[in-house]
């Protein structure tokens, strides 16, 4: 397989073009030339078959526009195993005409309860049967997996291209080269990044790396064939330099996710899958949590993948950085990554496929206007602000969370959690718009 990182500048070639070359150790563009082997024309690659990519996808697809989605991968990938699912995904979701097969298989919540891991006490309770700036509020915890299927089968078959990893980005006016690990080489008119927090197209583009955050995080589901007995709630365990959550998908899985500081004190817990269980387990049992909420840890599938580390994009780089350029722009984790306490890193992307579909789709679609580029300058101007301001507010909220800090904490267990949690539920008050 060629790597991005094996592609050397070669003697200079009256023919050949100028690639624009993502080394990945490096954010910077670096420049070789390349000479491509063939050549497939597309008028619209989408690279990333997560929630952003297929969410692009179908919306493409209901405007009358065809696309490609190259995934790196064998298959599509679910990991993570769920996510929230909060009001404005399910716009999202509704735009895009999946919203209903979503919500038959997945419980509604009814409200939210924080918990002191200090004290075991209720911290914050929140009603969530409440009305919104645009309707009722409606929090599932989805299942990832049945939701990227769900999205999949929505498309024309072929759409998704897997096992089409891309070593290369070169610019050819005002196309796109894409060349790719089978030595196949692509041609886009348009090119939308999805890939993900280690995006090649958002190097391409010159953003900034996303920063780490100090915090890792781990998940698991687990399964009840006769029932769990959860209620129709989301559980949140916060203090105690960790945040974790219990969170039920349907009337028979539960999903659990769960953040902390690591440190040397740690030891070998990120080696396997059983470590890892005991270490959060350990932590669980040192603090408040009731035997319900072990349980569910104890009994839960994990990922191969034990834990990872917690990444966001700085507000500053997204105000500054060039969400497009040309005919190039990025959505998703590729976008705008953020830690997870508010549950809206799978929410924006789906906000941004049906955005991004929607200003493509009336400069491309039947009796269209406008350019491409054109069109995803009016992407990046309505998405720049809103991604700003969910990448902020998710630190602040994760560093309140679990911070040790005397004083913090003290304000935390007072009056904060119910603060907290409002604005989770306030950011989630957001209508992306139809396609």
């Amino acid at each position: 397989m060629v790597r991005i990182d094996e592609l050397k500048p070669t003697q200079s070639n009256p023919r050949a073009h100028t690639t624009n070359r993502i080394d990945q150790s490096s954010s910077e563009p670096v420049q070789a030339n390349m000479q491509p082997q063939q050549d497939a024309a597309e008028d619209v690659v989408i690279v990333g078959a997560g929630l952003a990519g297929v969410g692009v996808a179908l919306g493409l697809h209901r405007k009358g526009v065809r696309s490609m989605v190259l995934e790196s991968s064998p298959a599509l990938r679910t990991s993570g195993f769920a996510f929230m699912t909060w009001t404005n995904a399910f716009r999202a979701l509704d735009a895009l005409g999946v919203g209903d097969k979503i919500r038959e298989h997945h419980l509604l919540y009814e409200r939210l309860v924080a918990f002191s891991a200090s004290t075991g006490e209720a911290a914050a309770k929140l009603s969530l049967k409440m009305q919104g700036k645009s309707g009722p509020h409606e929090i599932r915890c989805v299942k990832r997996n049945f939701l990227l299927e769900t999205l999949e089968n929505e498309l024309p078959e072929g759409t998704i291209r897997y096992s089409s990893k891309i070593v290369a980005i070169e610019e050819e006016g005002n196309v796109k080269l894409l060349h790719m690990a089978d030595g196949s080489t692509i041609r886009a008119n348009v090119l939308v990044g999805c890939d993900g927090v280690n995006s090649v197209v958002a190097r391409w583009l010159g953003l900034h790396k996303p920063i780490l955050s100090g915090r890792s995080a781990t998940r698991g589901l687990a399964e009840y064939p006769d029932g769990h007995g959860f209620g129709p709630e989301m559980l949140q365990f916060i203090g105690q330099g960790f945040r974790s959550g219990v969170l039920p998908c349907s009337d028979t899985s539960v999903y659990w996710n769960y953040t902390w500081y690591p440190s040397p004190a740690d030891g070998d817990a990120e080696e396997s899958v059983d470590k890892m269980r005991q270490h959060v387990l350990a932590r669980l049992r040192a603090a408040k949590i009731p035997a319900e909420a072990l349980d569910v840890i104890e009994r839960s599938e994990m990922s191969d993948v034990v834990s990872s580390p917690l990444r966001f994009r700085s507000p500053l780089a997204l105000v500054r950085g060039s969400i497009c350029r040309g005919g190039v722009c990025v959505a998703g984790d590729a976008f705008h990554p953020m830690t997870p306490e508010l549950g809206q890193g799978g929410c924006a992307a789906l906000e941004d496929g049906v955005v991004l579909a929607r200003c493509l789709g009336e400069a491309l679609g039947a009796g269209g206007h406008g350019s491409a580029e054109a069109a995803l300058a009016k992407y990046a101007g309505e998405r720049r602000w809103r991604a700003v301001r969910l990448v902020t507010a998710a630190y602040f909220v994760g560093f309140v969370q679990q911070s040790s800090n005397p004083a913090i904490k003290f304000l935390r267990e007072k009056f904060l959690s119910g603060l907290l949690a409002r604005v989770m539920v306030d950011m989630a008050d957001y209508d992306c718009g139809k396609l």
